[in-house]
Parts: structure tokens; sequence; C-alpha cells
């Protein structure tokens, strides 16, 4: 092991190498999947998108508590810069990628499969539609607290990680049960 610290800038970059190598590689198996066999690609392209869901979703479950363990760290503290770059790293290199690949392949499916119609495919659409605005709520909250700007409580980003979770088990619902079909 080099003793590199992992919250250096060399990290960082390795990091989002990494992550553009892993998005390539994704973006190239898509484009293999539709070219080689079309017959199978809606099953590989539902695969990915669920891929792509839970990773998401998995940075949506962690942001809020990484909030809140910062909350309680002293602005310009050790602690502090390292939840700093712990934040701008997960939603940079996971989420900001699997939020775009969710929405490109959900909204391939949704036309190639649904042709965009259904009540439930709309309820599903606007849920995620929150989803999203709950990401962009997190990604400013990244941002003001790089600038130690945050002002919000622990208290309200242990609500706030409650938000991801109701809505995917609504999209949940809507996807399998298909209530308003």
């Amino acid at each position: 092991m080099s003793g590199e610290k992992q919250t250096s800038a060399t990290a960082g970059r390795k990091a989002r190498l990494r992550a553009a190598v892993a998005l390539a590689v994704f973006v190239g198996l898509v484009a293999l999947v539709l070219h080689v066999d079309p017959s199978h690609a809606y099953l590989w392209i539902k695969a990915l998108h669920i891929i792509a869901v839970i990773s998401w979703m998995a940075g949506l479950f962690y942001l809020p508590r990484l909030f809140i363990y910062h909350t309680d760290a002293a602005p310009g503290s050790d602690k502090s810069e390292t939840f700093k770059i712990m934040e701008q790293r997960l939603l940079k290199v996971i989420m900001n990628p699997a939020m775009m690949i969710s929405w490109v392949l959900g909204l391939y499916l949704a036309w190639s499969v649904y042709g965009f119609s259904g009540g439930w495919l709309h309820a599903k659409i606007g849920l995620v539609i929150l989803m999203t605005l709950t990401h962009v709520y997190f990604s400013r909250s990244v941002r003001r607290f790089a600038r130690d700007e945050n002002t919000r409580t622990a208290r309200h980003w242990r609500l706030m990680n409650e938000a991801p979770t109701l809505l995917m088990i609504l999209i949940v619902i809507l996807v399998v049960v298909k209530p308003f079909a």
C-alpha cells in the first residue's frame, strides 16, 4: 500500500478517472447490446437501468447521513474537510452518473415498451422527478457544506434521509403493481 491519503487530490483524480472508465464501459455495454443482440436488448437495458437506480439510491441514502455527521463537525476542522471530500466524491463519482443513466435508460424503456402511456407510468415519472429534485437539493447542500454555509440541523438531515426512502417505496409499488394501468 502506498500510504497515500484517500482524501488527497491525487486520490480524487484517480477516483474520477475510475468513474469515467466505469461510465464509458457502461455506455459501451449498452451500445454493444443494442448492436449485437437487439432481440434481447430490453432485458439488458432493464437490468442496466436497475443497476443504475440501485447506485443512485445508495447515494441518496448515504449523502444525508454524511450531512448529519458533517453538521456536528466544526467548520474548517480535519473532520469537516474529510466530509467535504466524501460528499463531493459521492455526488460527482456515483450519484450524478447513476442518476443520468437511470433517466436515459428509464425514458428509453418508457418509450420503447409502454409508449409513454399508462397512469402508473405517469405517476412513476412524477415521483422520479421528485427524486431528482431531492438529488438537486442534496447537490446544492454539498456546495453549501463545501463553503461552510450549512444552516440546517442534524434533525433536518435525519428527516431528509427519509425522503428518498418514501419515494423509492412508492415508485417500486407503481412499477410492480401498476395500480393505474
